[in-house]
């Protein structure tokens, strides 16, 4: 039961990949990192910074959005992309993750995840079927399928039973997308938790259904980062080569390159501007935190090296002072050098998997997270 497929796969380097996938709203290049605007919004951004830094596609929150302002109201104002105003192409995910994280709130059935909103309590359902209805009338130019996540760590018993609930919701799901426009995607989500043959069974379950792309769901949620990497390693060989891999909430620079290197094409993560509005800032020196005291009277940039005008233009003082002042421009500037930082290393990654070089693009990465920062004034 196969769809038509919308990727194209340009080179590889071991495993390593690099490609593009083309969407209703324009072209992906990959490996891709998605900057998250929950709820159709980037904090702290503008969508220009957010073009600008080298995005080519983000993610929106079906979850927060069918609440407020309302898929029928966001259809009836032109879709997710014309309300706004980012123009380009958006993944939205299923809601499933909020069927975790609210745990306290749910309820799940073979039907649908019933629970209630965290805004003013009223009493919702989401089923397979609702979730990709939301997720047309947003008009995201890729749906994730509806699907159970489990925390790790967890016993097999639990991760197993929404493995296969999760299956039966990708059928359900599958058969609500059919009268999709064309050229609009659905992917499937691996889940299985890190218990290897389940990660297997429930690959070869979605491979069966037939999707546009797979998702790896159920990690980064409270695995180390070592089980994380032993999963992909697990999954990624049962996935089709032909078709686009997403890691979903996924990561860290390091958790990205690593999953690079063993074939993931596409991430997602809140880090970016999270960090950003604690007065954190990755850079090739790695994680860098601005809070600290070391920086009050350091003129220097926090990269002169960096193309982002607001991490090479800006003194590590001046920002310093923003962010232990509480004002909002700390936080948008350090989101703006986060979400910039993940964008060109994704370039690189790209180039050096097109170029061959992508062993050696990985090492002199690592090695300058391992230097650390430069040495204080």
């Amino acid at each position: 039961m196969n769809l038509p497929n919308h990727f194209e796969l340009l080179a590889t380097d071991g495993a390593a990949r690099t490609g593009r996938l083309t969407t209703p709203h324009g072209l992906v290049r990959t490996p891709a990192f998605m900057p998250v605007g929950t709820a159709g919004a980037m904090k702290g951004m503008h969508w220009r910074e957010v073009r600008d830094a080298g995005a080519d596609i983000v993610l929106g929150n079906t979850y927060h959005l069918m609440l407020r302002p309302g898929a029928e109201r966001i259809a009836g104002l032109g879709g997710l992309q014309r309300f706004t105003g980012w123009g380009g192409p958006m993944l939205t995910d299923s809601g499933g993750f909020q069927v975790m994280s609210l745990s306290e709130l749910r309820k799940v059935t073979e039907k649908a995840v019933t629970f209630r909103s965290h805004i003013d309590g009223t009493k919702v359902e989401l089923s397979p079927e609702r979730s990709i209805e939301v997720q047309r009338l947003l008009g995201s130019d890729i749906a994730m399928q509806m699907d159970e996540c489990v925390r790790l760590p967890a016993e097999r018993a639990d991760i197993e039973r929404a493995m296969q609930l999760s299956l039966r919701w990708a059928e359900r799901s599958k058969r609500a997308f059919e009268a999709a426009p064309d050229g609009y995607m659905l992917f499937g989500i691996v889940q299985g938790g890190d218990v290897p043959d389940l990660r297997h069974a429930s690959a070869r379950g979605l491979i069966d259904i037939g999707f546009h792309g797979y998702a790896i769901g159920g990690l980064a949620v409270g695995e180390p980062q070592a089980v994380m990497l032993a999963m992909i390693e697990e999954t990624v060989p049962a996935l089709p080569v032909d078709r686009p891999r997403y890691l979903m909430g996924v990561g860290t620079p390091e958790d990205i390159l690593e999953a690079v290197a063993r074939g993931v094409d596409m991430f997602d993560c809140v880090m970016p501007t999270r960090n950003g509005r604690h007065g954190m800032a990755f850079t090739r020196f790695g994680q860098i935190n601005l809070r600290n005291a070391r920086h009050v009277d350091d003129p220097r940039p926090l990269d002169e090296e960096s193309p982002w005008p607001a991490a090479s233009g800006y003194s590590r003082a001046y920002l310093h002072h923003l962010v232990r002042s509480g004002e909002t421009l700390g936080a948008m500037l350090l989101s703006e050098i986060n979400v910039a930082y993940y964008q060109q290393l994704m370039q690189g990654i790209r180039d050096a998997v097109a170029s061959g070089t992508f062993e050696d693009f990985r090492t002199k990465t690592r090695a300058g997270w391992a230097r650390g920062d430069i040495a204080p004034r």
